[in-house]
């Protein structure tokens, strides 16, 4: 009887300890796995900001699958567009998930004719188009103020306290690719260029004008979510040629449409983080952007939560970027 107690004492511990052990090796295969997806092969990726919404919508949402998807550590960083360029060279900024044309900053941080800190990594499938805009009820009323060489006429109606005594152009965000000053000067139009000083100001001065039946000319563009719920009508300004922008002092042209592309950091290009793929794959439509930059402004989400909610409704997309 002790002897079949014993042994049954013993095969109690030792099952016990089967699976104490059993028990810790899950635990620390789970932290292991865990701490693995977390870490991934991505380590950091440093995504830099430019200060507007359709820019924001295109950077969360490759964030947020770097994140969620690679296990990346995601920092974003707000940051005009010339100074995200110049992170590049000092490890600062691995991607600009949005440009839209700078030949300045290609001079001088490509390969070639620059210190080779950034790299051209594809179009983002976005069409780029700037240009001087006015209300819809205004284009209504005066059909002939959509080209340039009819602005002079009005010019007086557009007068602001700002403008000394000229016709006031909006501008936006003087970091922004522009041209407006150049332009107005070179076509010898009355008018004078007053800043809003970035997006949010500028969409609400197209807004009070149209709602206040106020005139108002300024520099806008696409991809921006405002067009589905705001008529803006392009004016026609002379037409664009390869070249006519080269002297941004003789600049008397239309902007161009723009295929956006990405631009990142060589050094991180040739690294071997797993959002390399996923950065170089992203591509979606105006409409996807402008989308998500609805849920940002109009719904009121968090720009993480924005990206969730387009990722969750568009699998097929997201599966070819992640490959």
């Amino acid at each position: 009887m002790k002897t079949r107690l014993t042994r049954f004492r013993l095969l109690g511990v030792a099952a016990c300890a089967v699976l104490m052990l059993v028990a810790c090796g899950k635990g620390e295969i789970e932290q292991q796995t865990q701490q693995t997806q977390q870490a991934g092969k991505c380590g950091e990726l440093k995504m830099a900001v430019n200060p507007w919404v359709g820019y924001e919508a295109s950077a969360y949402v490759v964030g947020y699958l770097a994140q969620t998807k690679l296990g990346c550590k995601v920092t974003y960083k707000n940051l005009k567009e010339d100074v995200s360029w110049q992170g590049f060279g000092t490890n600062e900024v691995d991607v600009v998930i949005e440009d839209w044309g700078h030949p300045d900053l290609e001079k001088k941080f490509f390969a070639g004719s620059g210190d080779g800190s950034a790299v051209d990594f594809g179009p983002t499938g976005n069409v780029g188009i700037i240009g001087w805009y006015v209300p819809g009820w205004l284009a209504e009323a005066h059909p002939d103020i959509t080209d340039w060489q009819n602005l002079n006429k009005y010019a007086s109606e557009f007068a602001t306290s700002e403008s000394g005594g000229k016709g006031q152009f909006l501008g936006s965000d003087p970091s922004y690719v522009q041209f407006d000053e150049a332009i107005v000067s070179n076509l010898k139009l009355n008018f004078k260029v007053v800043f809003s000083g970035g997006e949010a100001a500028t969409i609400t001065a197209f807004q009070q004008a149209e709602k206040n039946r106020k005139p108002l000319i300024g520099y806008f563009w696409e991809p921006q979510y405002i067009h589905a719920e705001l008529k803006l009508v392009k004016v026609k300004l002379p037409a664009y040629k390869d070249g006519c922008q080269g002297d941004p002092a003789k600049v008397a042209c239309d902007y161009p449409e723009t295929p956006l592309k990405k631009v990142v950091s060589t050094k991180w290009s040739k690294s071997d983080s797993t959002a390399v793929a996923l950065v170089k794959k992203f591509q979606w439509t105006n409409a996807d952007q402008n989308l998500v930059a609805k849920y940002i402004t109009v719904d009121k989400l968090s720009a993480e939560a924005a990206a969730k909610k387009w990722v969750e409704a568009n699998p097929d997309k997201v599966a070819a970027w992640l490959g």
